[in-house]
């Protein structure tokens, strides 16, 4: 008599769902940010008041919400683009990977944001965000050791390393200090979540 087994699968599985739950985050996060653009748009501005106010402990519930409000659509398009690119690489680790990126980024971008930005100035837009995903991508591979996280982070060095040095550049209406807080934030965020950490001698 015969008996059938199950074959044992080699190499690693794709857990669809751990992507799809990081894949539905990131479209809420997006839809969040049209939301409030929409809500915006027709109350003319008036949620812009609750971005980050540097220095003032009024501003600092901008920390939350600023990524979350725009300048008007177009600003809203051009943040969305690159977010939800950078965004899909990092959700594809899981929801609880983008939100602890997502949160990092937010939080320590936004307090740098705040601490070091012009005085009587509101920063808001998700560009920060942006920069920190950007950044994460680009250093997380040398942090876990991971060969196909190093090529993703040349790819991201590649199609936006020029644009991301050319925003760090001070320009008029630009928050300088918002991209370089968001990238610099993103770099903690590697380290923090990095997967490989070294053992303790027991």
């Amino acid at each position: 008599m015969s008996y059938q087994t199950p074959a044992k699968r080699t190499g690693r599985s794709v857990d669809t769902s751990k992507i799809g739950g990081g894949l539905k985050l990131l479209a809420g996060l997006v839809g969040l940010m049209w939301l409030s653009e929409i809500i915006d748009t027709a109350t003319n501005g008036a949620l812009n008041q609750y971005g980050i106010i540097s220095r003032e402990p009024r501003g600092l519930i901008g920390i939350l919400t600023s990524p979350f409000l725009h300048l008007g659509f177009g600003h809203l398009i051009s943040n969305t683009l690159p977010l939800v690119t950078l965004g899909v690489l990092i959700a594809v680790s899981g929801a609880s990977r983008l939100f602890a990126v997502t949160a990092i980024v937010t939080v320590l971008g936004g307090f740098g944001t705040w601490l070091i930005s012009p005085s009587n100035v509101i920063t808001i837009g998700a560009s920060g965000l942006v920069f920190g995903y950007a950044a994460y991508l680009i250093v997380r591979g040398l942090f876990n050791r991971r060969l196909g996280q190093v090529l993703v982070g040349i790819v991201v060095i590649m199609v936006w390393g020029s644009a991301l040095l050319t925003s760090l550049l001070p320009q008029d209406g630009i928050s300088w200090q918002g991209h370089l807080c968001g990238g610099i934030a993103g770099l903690f965020a590697a380290w923090v979540l990095a997967d490989d950490k070294p053992a303790r001698p027991k």
